[in-house]
């Protein structure tokens, strides 16, 4: 896409997640929804990407604190 524009596929692979693994957060009311095109295609932008990341790493480091104190 242009514009600064991503698509679902776009952000998943620069997450490192899959598409339906950005849907589910949304659905679950977890991140954000984006925007849509005239389509009805999610639409992402810079902050939306940041604000992805954001969320994927915090759930990182959740669930390694979760293991520590279970190992401690």
């Amino acid at each position: 896409m242009n514009d600064g524009k991503m698509s679902i596929t776009d952000v998943a692979e620069k997450i490192g997640v899959t598409p339906k693994t950005i849907i589910r957060w949304e659905k679950a009311g977890k991140v954000g929804r984006p925007k849509r095109d005239w389509r009805g295609w999610r639409i992402y932008d810079k902050n939306d990407l940041k604000r992805l990341k954001v969320f994927k790493e915090t759930i990182i480091y959740v669930v390694e604190e979760v293991k520590n104190e279970i190992a401690a």
